[in-house]
């Protein structure tokens, strides 16, 4: 019998002015951007911790903690992403499928789906049929819907290599 474990991630950002919007590794035209210690990648983040905990290796704050003027200030999720699924390697374990969900109210990212699922695969070194995202708004109802922020959930399968 293979061993597998699955995991999940969720995480929150709101929007912030004079930053730009990165969602899954893409940059999305947007008048605003969200606020983080790196360049706030909420998709990315919750992906990272998703994979961190199905690995049982924690989550991002432990491994990436936001400090001021640390090598983590305003990094590039998707190194933070590569850094994660190598640790989830080292562990003898390799992804079997991702399933992300993006909640924004705005902006729209229908255009932006496919670009994100070839970006992350390229990341995470794996087929693009292996991660799935989908974006959804939440009726106007939340933080979500009042525009001040978006969040993100994954969920991961690996599996003992």
């Amino acid at each position: 019998m293979q061993m597998i474990r699955v995991g999940f991630g969720y995480d929150v950002h709101k929007f912030a002015p004079n930053r730009q919007l990165w969602l899954g590794g893409i940059l999305v035209p947007s008048d605003s951007g969200l606020e983080g210690h790196s360049d706030a990648d909420v998709l990315i983040h919750a992906l990272c911790d998703a994979l961190l905990g199905a690995a049982h290796l924690r989550d991002i704050g432990y491994h990436f903690p936001p400090v001021q003027g640390n090598e983590f200030e305003n990094i590039d999720s998707k190194i933070l992403l590569a850094r994660v699924i190598n640790m989830v390697r080292e562990k003898g374990y390799e992804l079997g499928n991702a399933d992300c969900t993006i909640c924004a109210q705005k902006p729209r990212l229908g255009n932006y789906i496919e670009p994100m699922q070839e970006c992350l695969a390229e990341v995470l070194g794996t087929d693009v049929e292996n991660v799935s995202v989908k974006a959804t708004t939440t009726e106007h109802l939340g933080f979500v819907g009042r525009e001040e922020g978006i969040s993100a959930y994954a969920s991961v399968l690996i599996y003992k290599v």
